[in-house]
């Protein structure tokens, strides 16, 4: 199958206190087309960075990351949806402008699907942002984000911070939204509330890969879940 994102030789560095710090040194790693791919990994194993680097928010050190055959820029943001971890809709703004935002900056961004799915959660394009709560909002800008006929999703904790309900719901819109010819990396820590949708997982740990397997051969050689083989390579 086709690997849409290509990372070689990998290093990332960065200098606090006169020292350097290596969060990657010669990471390899790629992904192919068809598959919702777990990210996990205990906080500081470099997941965040990795995620940045992909979009172009931070330069390696060395090697390169191939997104569709090309590096992080321009090409690759006509490709790549990605939700961060942290809101970034403006919320002075109403939700039928963030709507028109995507429209014009994204030509991939079918309003239509995007419109469909508020009506169905009952959210008023009218209404402004800041008068909704951070559930809806959290809904509203994975919408927007699934929305986009993108070959590469990137979701940076995108069932962080939310009720049950609101977790069931934003699950369902992953699944049942993403291009089948895309691939979707899905960065969380809330492994349970995923796992029934994962095709494959890859374990980082202090910005090294030790694990990277479809979820049907963790279940059969382990015989465990994803959640408790996660919690037994990284007991304390």
């Amino acid at each position: 199958m086709e690997d849409l994102i290509v990372i070689k030789d990998l290093s990332y560095t960065y200098h606090s206190y006169r020292k350097e710090n290596y969060v990657f040194d010669e990471f390899n790693i790629s992904f192919t087309k068809g598959k919702v791919v777990g990210l996990l990994g205990p906080n500081g194993s470099g997941k965040s960075t990795l995620i940045k680097l992909m979009n172009g928010l931070l330069s390696p050190t060395k090697g390169e990351i191939l997104i569709h055959g090309h590096k992080p820029g321009v090409e690759t943001k006509a490709v790549v949806s990605y939700l961060p971890e942290r809101t970034y809709l403006q919320a002075g703004k109403t939700v039928k402008q963030m709507l028109d935002y995507f429209e014009d900056f994204y030509q991939d961004f079918d309003k239509g699907r995007a419109r469909q799915m508020l009506q169905n959660l009952g959210i008023d394009e009218k209404a402004p942002l800041k008068t909704l709560s951070k559930g809806t909002r959290e809904k509203v800008q994975l919408i927007l984000v699934m929305s986009r006929r993108a070959l590469v999703y990137i979701l940076d904790e995108p069932i962080a911070g939310v009720d049950p309900a609101a977790r069931d719901y934003i699950i369902r819109t992953i699944i049942q939204n993403y291009n089948e010819e895309a691939v979707v990396l899905l960065a969380t820590h809330l492994i349970t509330d995923v796992e029934s949708i994962l095709d494959e997982v890859v374990f980082i740990k202090n910005g090294k890969v030790i694990l990277q397997s479809s979820v049907d051969e963790v279940r059969e050689t382990h015989h465990k879940s994803i959640d408790a083989y996660f919690r037994e390579v990284f007991a304390c």
